[in-house]
């Protein structure tokens, strides 16, 4: 069972140790299936800023497959007074901030001693992904850290990782790190006591990069000085974590980048899934249903803890940037209901391997955001048994709560929970066999731990679906009622449906449950 460090109730996915068990009963409309939950173990937890979301650098000039989507959503151009995006920001509460991407290895920062015009980005065919360099003003980021101060964000800053270097051969760069322009940046932040939380080296250098690549042992050697520059500036002051390399995972690259760095320099160890092609596939809404596509995942967040565990286990695995489709997003498929899928699939798969923090690609910009571009207002708002295929299931903490997700369009779960506190070993044993078993567990009067349930037990569900029953619509409903911000542009007041704990939770084709069984007793998560 994956648990979160927070105590308190709150809406992260996690994914639990679940046995699903489908009964013999079928008909045309729903499938019967038990769920039994492991509460007294726990395989992983996450940190408190599980959730975590991507600011980038894209200008309005960056475009794919005939389109334009970023606007004015960049780190250099976004509107930071309007109002709804600093209320999105305190909704999660805490919301980790990444502030990076692509052009992260282009920019410089306009620090007295530059030695240059600072400019922002401009096209250029000899520039990394076809853009100049670019530079961010010390105006520029007071008013950044000012709306994060104000918000209560958790910041991590993505820092330039190719500057100093030289380019080797076509995507090969060598050479050591320029840091000088870099620490000057990093010492007025410090000097003006803006806390970030993490400064993360490089975006996509990794193994042979995306654009650019640099090698894992100099990488190394350059994360080694970035420690020292953060313990030389920060003096007895919490000192952020170094984070890095914000790539795709390559198992040798990754695994040098520890050996060569060292103990306890490298806290956080950062890696990038797109793993449904590129934004004009017109395979992606079918490998978001397609749930033994999805768990092709799993072997890379696996391969990554392990990796960790041999050769680093001083470090975390974050995912520093995740959205879905590369390359801006698919315009018909990243900003819909049916996006909802992968996203919250991610989030559980993520978990049960340790991972820390994921950071969704983006906040804003691009057809993936959670905000709209333009408006501002939110876009839209793993085991499983034989049979059950389409039935995604997943656990968050609080009592305990699942996150169950149907991805087949035509038959609904009718889902039993079961406590294992309940049921030995030998019982269990026979769930496979004793199909009336299976049956008895659906009756059972006790759900929620050891104490026999008097039938006034309430669990809380939360089912999304979205309107008019289109996966690709914008506009989702919560218990059928749609989700729309409030006339002050705050977030809607989100009433769950009461139930009694001692029936069975329906989840209909195509939609997403939420259900949270307040006093079902989970002893990993309190350890």
């Amino acid at each position: 069972m994956a648990c979160s460090g927070e105590e308190s109730m709150r809406l992260w996915f996690l994914i639990p140790l679940l046995l699903c068990f489908p009964t013999l009963i079928r008909s045309e409309d729903y499938s019967d299936v038990t769920i039994v939950v492991r509460g007294a173990e726990t395989i992983a937890s996450t940190s408190n800023e599980f959730i975590c979301a991507t600011i980038d650098w894209w200008p309005p000039e960056k475009c794919n497959y005939d389109q334009c989507p970023w606007g004015q959503a960049s780190i250099l151009n976004l509107d930071l007074t309007n109002p709804l995006l600093a209320k999105a920001i305190q909704a999660f509460s805490p919301l980790r901030i990444r502030l990076g991407g692509s052009l992260q290895d282009q920019v410089v920062y306009g620090t007295p001693n530059l030695g240059s015009p600072c400019t922002p980005f401009s096209k250029s065919s000899s520039g990394l992904f076809g853009f100049s360099q670019g530079c961010i003003t010390m105006e520029r980021w007071d008013a950044i850290n000012k709306i994060f101060m104000d918000t209560g964000a958790v910041v991590t800053f993505g820092l330039n990782a190719l500057q100093g270097r030289q380019q080797m051969g076509r995507g090969v760069w060598g050479g050591a790190w320029n840091s000088s322009n870099a620490r000057e940046f990093m010492e007025y932040t410090v000097s003006m006591n803006y806390p970030i939380d993490s400064w993360e080296f490089g975006n996509e250098l990794s193994g042979s990069g995306i654009g650019a690549s640099v090698g894992a042992e100099q990488y190394g050697k350059d994360i080694i000085e970035l420690k020292n520059i953060i313990s030389q500036l920060y003096g007895n002051s919490r000192k952020p974590l170094v984070v890095a390399p914000g790539g795709f995972y390559d198992q040798k690259w990754y695994a040098q980048l520890l050996d060569i760095s060292g103990p306890n320099v490298l806290d956080a160890i950062t890696h990038h899934i797109y793993n449904l092609g590129a934004g004009n596939d017109p395979q992606v809404a079918n490998r978001i249903l397609n749930p033994q596509y999805l768990s092709q995942s799993s072997d890379t967040f696996r391969d990554l803890q392990m990796t960790i565990q041999r050769h680093g286990p001083w470090s975390a695995p974050w995912v520093g940037e995740a959205g879905g489709a590369y390359n801006s997003g698919s315009r018909k498929v990243s900003n819909t209901f049916l996006n909802s899928f992968w996203y919250l699939d991610q989030l559980g798969q993520s978990a049960k391997y340790d991972t820390k923090v994921y950071c969704r690609q983006t906040l804003i910009g691009g057809n993936y955001g959670l905000l709209d571009t333009e408006t501002f207002c939110l876009a839209v708002a793993s085991a499983h048994g034989e049979g059950s295929y389409f039935l995604r299931h997943q656990r968050f903490f609080g009592g305990v709560a699942l996150l169950m997700l149907n991805l087949n369009k035509n038959m609904g779960f009718m889902v039993s929970v079961r406590n294992d506190l309940n049921i030995n070993f030998r019982e269990m044993a026979g769930i496979k066999r004793d199909n009336s078993f299976v049956h008895g567990l659906k009756r059972t009067v006790s759900w929620v731990g050891s104490k026999a349930s008097d039938g006034l037990e309430k669990r809380e569900e939360y089912h999304l679906t979205p309107q008019d029953g289109n996966p690709f619509a914008r506009t989702v409903l919560l218990n059928g009622a749609p989700l729309q911000l409030t006339g002050d542009g705050d977030i809607p007041s989100l009433p769950p449906v009461m139930v009694s704990v001692n029936s069975p939770i329906y989840v209909a084709p195509l939609s997403i449950a939420f259900v949270v069984f307040p006093d079902f007793e989970a002893e990993g998560c309190e350890r």
